[in-house]
């Protein structure tokens, strides 16, 4: 499977998906070398939001991962209601979407807790680098704890130049 980050983070924000880049993904926008397999968002998760990222991705012909049967991505408005996180296998990678994001909290919190970054002369909101601190140390992985030095790291060298990570 080619993987195309960018591309599913375009289809995204066109389609006027209202999400937040979250974890690892959001670690390498930061400066970060631990790599990802998938791309991590938070997003609204309201029915609205969910047919427009179901619409965003319809090419790209989405499954749900954590199926045997790699069940065909098929919202509607009454299916969508209870949903708390998605699963995503696309043709462009694969795709989590997270409605709760640990150490931080819901949608709104971290969008909050979030900063505009412009990949390919778009803007995106991704996790600031202390907040992903923080949801990466509540979570504890053994990856989230080599995450969470180089980080820190780079929060250092944006705090000494002047640049706000918080």
């Amino acid at each position: 499977m080619k993987q195309d980050y960018l591309d599913l983070l375009v289809r995204l924000k066109k389609n006027g998906v209202k999400f937040v880049i979250i974890g690892g993904f959001a670690g390498v926008v930061h400066g970060c070398t631990v790599v990802t397999q998938d791309i991590d968002i938070c997003c609204r998760f309201t029915c609205d939001n969910l047919l427009r990222l179901q619409a965003a991705l319809a090419k790209l012909r989405p499954v749900h991962r954590m199926t045997p049967q790699k069940i065909k991505l098929s919202l509607t408005k009454e299916n969508c209601k209870d949903l708390k996180n998605l699963y995503l296998d696309t043709d462009s990678g694969q795709l989590d979407c997270l409605s709760f994001v640990q150490g931080i909290g819901d949608f709104e919190s971290v969008l909050q807790a979030s900063q505009a970054i412009e990949m390919e002369g778009i803007k995106f909101n991704v996790l600031r680098v202390d907040a992903l601190i923080e949801s990466k140390k509540s979570l504890n992985r053994p990856h989230d704890r080599e995450a969470i030095i180089q980080l820190e790291a780079i929060k250092k060298i944006q705090k000494n130049s002047g640049k706000c990570s918080s």
